[in-house]
Protein backbone atom coordinates (compact mmCIF):
# COMPACT_ATOMS: atom_id res chain seq x y z
CA UNK A 1 0.00 0.00 0.00
CA UNK A 2 0.72 3.58 -1.04
CA UNK A 3 1.00 6.17 1.91
CA UNK A 4 0.19 9.42 0.47
CA UNK A 5 0.29 11.78 3.54
CA UNK A 6 4.12 11.06 5.45
CA UNK A 7 6.13 13.71 7.12
CA UNK A 8 8.28 16.09 5.84
CA UNK A 9 11.48 14.65 6.48
CA UNK A 10 10.22 11.57 5.24
CA UNK A 11 8.55 12.75 2.02
CA UNK A 12 12.17 14.23 1.85
CA UNK A 13 14.02 10.84 1.76
CA UNK A 14 11.77 9.06 -0.48
CA UNK A 15 11.88 12.27 -2.54
CA UNK A 16 15.96 11.42 -2.66
CA UNK A 17 15.43 8.15 -3.46
CA UNK A 18 13.43 8.60 -6.85
CA UNK A 19 15.51 11.47 -7.58
CA UNK A 20 18.99 9.02 -7.12
CA UNK A 21 16.54 6.43 -9.14
CA UNK A 22 16.24 9.02 -12.43
CA UNK A 23 19.78 9.10 -12.16
CA UNK A 24 20.63 5.68 -12.67
CA UNK A 25 17.90 5.21 -14.88
CA UNK A 26 19.13 8.36 -17.38
CA UNK A 27 23.10 6.73 -17.01
CA UNK A 28 21.84 3.17 -17.71
CA UNK A 29 19.87 4.24 -20.63
CA UNK A 30 22.45 6.51 -21.65
CA UNK A 31 19.86 9.30 -22.63
CA UNK A 32 20.36 12.23 -23.63
CA UNK A 33 19.05 15.17 -23.99
CA UNK A 34 15.72 15.27 -25.57
CA UNK A 35 15.54 11.84 -24.45
CA UNK A 36 11.94 11.00 -22.81
CA UNK A 37 11.65 10.03 -19.31
CA UNK A 38 9.18 7.03 -18.74
CA UNK A 39 5.56 8.04 -18.03
CA UNK A 40 5.03 9.28 -14.11
CA UNK A 41 3.06 6.32 -13.71
CA UNK A 42 5.79 3.57 -14.99
CA UNK A 43 7.99 5.33 -12.18
CA UNK A 44 5.36 4.98 -9.94
CA UNK A 45 5.04 1.53 -10.20
CA UNK A 46 8.72 0.54 -11.05
CA UNK A 47 9.97 2.55 -7.88
CA UNK A 48 6.49 1.36 -5.58
CA UNK A 49 6.03 5.57 -4.46
CA UNK A 50 3.09 7.31 -5.16
CA UNK A 51 2.93 9.72 -8.36
CA UNK A 52 3.02 12.01 -6.33
CA UNK A 53 6.01 11.77 -4.61
CA UNK A 54 7.19 11.14 -8.63
CA UNK A 55 5.77 14.10 -9.16
CA UNK A 56 7.40 16.24 -6.71
CA UNK A 57 10.65 14.74 -8.06
CA UNK A 58 10.42 15.40 -11.25
CA UNK A 59 9.17 19.02 -10.53
CA UNK A 60 12.17 19.56 -8.14
CA UNK A 61 14.58 18.57 -10.97
CA UNK A 62 13.00 20.65 -13.18
CA UNK A 63 13.29 23.90 -11.03
CA UNK A 64 16.90 22.71 -11.33
CA UNK A 65 16.80 23.14 -14.89
CA UNK A 66 17.80 19.28 -15.06
CA UNK A 67 14.43 18.05 -16.88
CA UNK A 68 11.90 19.50 -18.95
CA UNK A 69 7.84 18.31 -18.94
CA UNK A 70 6.06 19.25 -21.53
CA UNK A 71 2.42 18.87 -21.06
CA UNK A 72 0.38 15.86 -22.92
CA UNK A 73 3.99 14.75 -24.07
CA UNK A 74 6.02 14.02 -20.83
CA UNK A 75 9.57 14.44 -19.24
CA UNK A 76 12.52 14.99 -21.25
CA UNK A 77 15.73 15.06 -20.34
CA UNK A 78 17.00 18.74 -20.72
CA UNK A 79 20.13 19.90 -22.14
CA UNK A 80 23.17 19.54 -20.17
CA UNK A 81 25.95 16.59 -20.77
CA UNK A 82 25.54 13.67 -18.47
CA UNK A 83 28.82 14.40 -16.33
CA UNK A 84 27.54 18.13 -15.31
CA UNK A 85 23.71 16.71 -14.94
CA UNK A 86 25.20 14.11 -11.95
CA UNK A 87 27.26 16.51 -10.19
CA UNK A 88 24.41 18.69 -10.28
CA UNK A 89 22.43 15.83 -8.77
CA UNK A 90 24.68 14.71 -6.45
CA UNK A 91 24.16 18.85 -5.47
CA UNK A 92 20.90 18.65 -4.80
CA UNK A 93 20.96 15.68 -2.73
CA UNK A 94 22.90 17.37 -0.19
CA UNK A 95 21.09 20.35 0.12
CA UNK A 96 19.40 20.80 3.17
CA UNK A 97 16.32 23.08 3.92
CA UNK A 98 17.19 26.45 4.75
CA UNK A 99 17.10 27.63 8.26
CA UNK A 100 15.65 31.15 9.28
CA UNK A 101 19.21 32.69 9.40
CA UNK A 102 19.73 31.87 5.74
CA UNK A 103 16.44 32.88 4.74
CA UNK A 104 16.34 36.36 6.55
CA UNK A 105 19.54 36.91 4.94
CA UNK A 106 18.70 35.80 1.55
CA UNK A 107 15.62 37.88 1.64
CA UNK A 108 17.57 41.13 2.73
CA UNK A 109 19.53 40.83 -0.22
CA UNK A 110 16.81 40.36 -2.69
CA UNK A 111 14.87 43.01 -0.96
CA UNK A 112 17.47 46.16 -1.13
CA UNK A 113 17.89 44.84 -4.87
CA UNK A 114 14.40 45.09 -5.66
CA UNK A 115 13.31 48.18 -3.64
CA UNK A 116 16.00 49.82 -5.75
CA UNK A 117 14.64 47.95 -9.60
CA UNK A 118 11.00 49.36 -7.97
CA UNK A 119 11.92 52.65 -7.95
CA UNK A 120 13.51 52.84 -11.30
CA UNK A 121 10.76 50.45 -13.12
CA UNK A 122 7.30 50.38 -11.38
CA UNK A 123 3.91 51.20 -13.22
CA UNK A 124 1.34 53.22 -11.93
CA UNK A 125 -0.22 49.63 -11.86
CA UNK A 126 2.28 48.27 -9.60
CA UNK A 127 2.13 51.55 -7.10
CA UNK A 128 -1.85 50.83 -6.66
CA UNK A 129 -0.70 46.76 -5.86
CA UNK A 130 1.56 48.35 -3.59
CA UNK A 131 -1.03 50.85 -2.04
CA UNK A 132 -3.90 47.88 -1.23
CA UNK A 133 -1.26 45.69 0.44
CA UNK A 134 -0.18 48.58 2.25
CA UNK A 135 -3.28 50.06 3.51
CA UNK A 136 -4.47 46.45 4.18
CA UNK A 137 -1.59 46.02 6.55
CA UNK A 138 -2.27 49.31 8.33
CA UNK A 139 -5.66 48.47 8.94
CA UNK A 140 -4.84 45.33 10.50
CA UNK A 141 -1.87 46.33 12.59
CA UNK A 142 -3.96 49.56 14.00
CA UNK A 143 -6.91 46.48 14.82
CA UNK A 144 -4.17 44.42 16.69
CA UNK A 145 -4.54 41.51 14.17
CA UNK A 146 -1.63 39.35 13.09
CA UNK A 147 -0.51 41.04 9.76
CA UNK A 148 2.20 38.79 8.25
CA UNK A 149 0.54 37.72 5.62
CA UNK A 150 -0.61 41.49 4.82
CA UNK A 151 3.59 42.72 5.17
CA UNK A 152 4.55 39.95 2.63
CA UNK A 153 2.19 40.86 0.17
CA UNK A 154 3.35 44.52 0.11
CA UNK A 155 7.17 42.92 -0.13
CA UNK A 156 6.02 40.61 -3.12
CA UNK A 157 4.27 43.67 -4.98
CA UNK A 158 7.77 45.37 -4.66
CA UNK A 159 9.61 42.70 -6.56
CA UNK A 160 7.01 42.69 -8.70
CA UNK A 161 7.25 45.87 -9.84
CA UNK A 162 11.46 45.61 -9.70
CA UNK A 163 10.50 44.07 -13.12
CA UNK A 164 12.96 40.98 -12.49
CA UNK A 165 11.00 38.06 -12.85
CA UNK A 166 13.76 36.47 -11.45
CA UNK A 167 14.84 37.58 -8.31
CA UNK A 168 10.42 37.92 -8.31
CA UNK A 169 10.57 34.24 -8.20
CA UNK A 170 13.12 33.69 -5.85
CA UNK A 171 10.46 35.88 -3.61
CA UNK A 172 7.48 33.71 -4.08
CA UNK A 173 9.62 30.52 -3.24
CA UNK A 174 11.08 32.11 0.28
CA UNK A 175 7.96 33.55 1.57
CA UNK A 176 6.32 30.65 3.07
CA UNK A 177 9.36 29.08 4.41
CA UNK A 178 9.05 32.69 6.20
CA UNK A 179 5.64 32.76 6.96
CA UNK A 180 6.17 29.99 8.77
CA UNK A 181 9.13 30.94 10.59
CA UNK A 182 7.50 34.10 11.77
CA UNK A 183 5.09 32.19 13.26
CA UNK A 184 7.34 29.98 15.01
CA UNK A 185 9.89 32.64 16.49
CA UNK A 186 6.91 34.83 17.05
CA UNK A 187 8.78 37.80 15.30
CA UNK A 188 5.95 40.27 14.82
CA UNK A 189 5.98 42.32 17.79
CA UNK A 190 3.25 44.19 18.34
CA UNK A 191 5.30 47.70 18.44
CA UNK A 192 7.48 46.38 15.40
CA UNK A 193 4.19 46.25 13.49
CA UNK A 194 2.80 49.83 14.33
CA UNK A 195 6.50 51.04 13.09
CA UNK A 196 6.37 48.96 10.11
CA UNK A 197 3.28 51.23 8.96
CA UNK A 198 5.77 54.14 9.06
CA UNK A 199 8.65 52.41 7.59
CA UNK A 200 6.85 50.78 4.43
CA UNK A 201 5.20 54.02 3.66
CA UNK A 202 8.96 55.45 3.37
CA UNK A 203 9.32 52.83 1.30
CA UNK A 204 6.57 52.89 -0.93
CA UNK A 205 7.00 57.40 -1.02
CA UNK A 206 10.61 56.75 -1.85
CA UNK A 207 9.67 54.32 -5.01
CA UNK A 208 6.41 55.90 -6.21
CA UNK A 209 9.01 58.90 -6.28
CA UNK A 210 11.25 56.77 -8.48
CA UNK A 211 14.39 57.79 -5.70
CA UNK A 212 16.01 54.49 -5.88
CA UNK A 213 19.15 55.17 -3.37
CA UNK A 214 16.61 56.24 -0.99
CA UNK A 215 14.27 53.20 -1.70
CA UNK A 216 17.04 50.96 -1.25
CA UNK A 217 18.30 53.03 2.35
CA UNK A 218 14.68 52.94 3.57
CA UNK A 219 14.39 49.16 3.12
CA UNK A 220 17.79 48.43 4.44
CA UNK A 221 16.37 50.42 7.73
CA UNK A 222 13.26 48.50 7.73
CA UNK A 223 15.02 45.15 8.07
CA UNK A 224 17.80 46.11 10.19
CA UNK A 225 15.45 44.73 13.86
CA UNK A 226 14.83 41.93 12.25
CA UNK A 227 18.23 40.95 11.60
CA UNK A 228 19.46 41.83 14.71
CA UNK A 229 16.43 39.58 15.88
CA UNK A 230 17.73 36.79 14.22
CA UNK A 231 21.55 36.57 15.15
CA UNK A 232 20.04 37.06 18.91
CA UNK A 233 18.21 33.60 18.30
Amino acid sequence: MKLEVITKPENANVQNRIIENIKDLINAKNLEPGDKLPSERMLSEKLGVSRTNVREAIQKLEFYGLLKSIPQSGTFVANIGVIAMNGMIEDILRLEDPDFKSLVETRILLELKTARLAALRRSDEDLVKMKEALDAYTIKVNNDEDAVQEDLLFHLAIAKASGNSTMNTFMLIITPEIITNFEKYHVCDKNLSKQGIREHQEIFDAIKNQNPKLAKQKMKEHFSVLYQYCYSI
